[in-house]
């Protein structure tokens, strides 16, 4: 082992032993090519790596398998079938975004943990503990141009369990198309020799239109004055604190008891993402007169005619925003927030989509309104906890640390079971430690 590391989190300790990083090639020669990525893709917004973790106990049946051997070969035979990922992105005139398939792969890390599963506590959700030593960021690779597209790290855990933590750059996929390489690469750890369903590339399907025209209201985007640099930002891990939430049955059903008779056919998610929003608006005291912003995650691949293409992988999402006044958040029943999420859902169509693609290549890059502003992604359906190289359901799937890249105010829904067997979802987000405080008191009012 190269080197060695020791970390904490409140009580817990343990040392992170871990090889040199190595470069995880295709199993086989892959077309060495150029590929455009979509407008929707290379948007200034998703210029970020966002770290996942899996985290996976002790299967008997596995005993004489090595996970990092499995998840290593099965990741060089995914990389076959989606051979982008193992090139780098370069930047073309007006910041276009393409990758130049190499070949060169993915980084990969392998690790050992003086740390047993058990010691992590019953709640194995983010902030976890050490994080930055269960991947670690190896110099330069959260650069967007230039670096591998996936970085990984499988560490070993001294009762046989193990976790597998990884990045990817958010410009190559979304939370779907994720899902799909996800799921390959589980397959192939079991075994399989080709994915059951086949990655399919066509980013031109979300190209800007010739000529582009703006013709939806994109209330979620600001553009970036000329003087700005737009990737710099302080990390919000500075002055800020990571919680999550869970979310059961009992809690679920407490929230749609607020919501007037009209509005009981709205969906969980739209109800626990109102909570959330005004918790979070009350908790941040922001002024009765400001604006504040919800912006929902929609996956637009069924509102297409006909639908994206099966295998699609390529970022198809928005985020419409749901805009009123704090006040009027605030003082309105809790069915105003409720209805505003799920009208705003509604805007997304194809018209939309190709709209969002012309509006970052006609005026220049847009960025989501950060001032003022929350944004949801529900990551119920995309079956991380489900991801299975061999052993079995992951005890934990999904996000690592809430948020995404330069933007704190993103929280995930994220599939869950507790400490007491039941399911149910969890929401990691990101407020200073006050408002943190005052948060955790109006959720409690809200759900109890």
């Amino acid at each position: 082992m190269a080197s060695s590391f020791s970390s904490s989190s409140s009580s817990l300790k343990f040392t992170v032993r871990r090889c040199e990083p190595q470069l995880v090639r295709p199993a086989i020669p892959t077309p060495h090519e150029v590929k455009l990525l979509s407008d929707i893709d290379d948007q200034e917004g998703l210029r970020f790596h966002l770290p996942m973790i899996q985290i996976y106990r002790k299967q008997t049946s596995m005993a004489k398998k090595d996970p990092v051997r499995v998840i290593r070969q099965a990741l060089s035979q995914t990389l076959v079938f989606y051979y982008p990922f193992a090139g780098r992105l370069r930047e073309g005139p007006r910041r276009k975004l393409m990758v130049d398939c190499t070949g060169e792969g993915a980084m990969f890390i392998e690790a050992d943990a003086d740390v047993t599963l058990d010691q992590f506590g019953d709640s194995l959700l983010p902030p976890f503990p050490c994080f930055h030593q269960l991947l670690y960021h190896v110099p330069g690779s959260q650069q967007i141009t230039d670096t591998p597209l996936l970085l990984v790290q499988v560490t070993r855990l001294s009762c046989g369990g193990f976790i597998l933590a990884f990045s990817f750059n958010h410009t190559m996929c979304d939370g779907d198309g994720l899902s799909q390489f996800m799921n390959t690469w589980a397959e192939m750890a079991r075994g399989a020799t080709k994915p059951s369903i086949a990655p399919v590339w066509r980013r031109e399907l979300l190209m800007t239109r010739d000529p582009p025209r703006i013709t939806c209201n994109h209330r979620e985007y600001m553009q970036i004055p000329h003087n700005m640099t737009p990737t710099t930002f302080i990390p919000y891990e500075n002055h800020m604190v990571l919680r999550s939430f869970f979310f059961g049955p009992s809690r679920v059903a407490a929230i749609r008891g607020l919501v007037p008779p009209h509005l009981q056919h709205c969906s969980t998610f739209d109800l626990i993402t109102a909570c959330f929003w005004r918790c979070r608006t009350k908790a941040l005291q922001i002024e009765a007169e400001e604006e504040v912003r919800m912006m929902v995650i929609v996956n637009a691949r069924a509102k297409f005619n006909p639908p994206l293409p099966v295998g699609y992988y390529g970022n198809a999402f928005a985020y419409p925003a749901a805009v009123t006044t704090a006040g009027k958040l605030r003082e309105n029943p809790f069915g105003y927030a409720v209805n505003l999420i799920n009208k705003v859902k509604g805007e997304v169509t194809e018209e939309y989509m190709h709209s969002v693609a012309d509006l970052m290549v006609n005026k220049g890059q847009y960025i989501p309104v950060t001032e003022r502003s929350f944004m949801v992604s529900d990551l119920r359906y995309f079956g991380s906890r489900e991801t299975d190289f061999g052993w079995g359901d992951a005890a934990y799937g999904g996000v690592a640390k809430g948020g995404l890249g330069p933007f704190p105010a993103v929280t995930f829904v994220v599939p869950f079971k507790n400490a007491k067997g039941e399911e149910g979802v969890v929401l990691p987000i990101w407020l200073p430690p006050e408002a943190m405080n005052r948060f955790t008191k109006e959720l409690g009012t809200c759900v109890l």
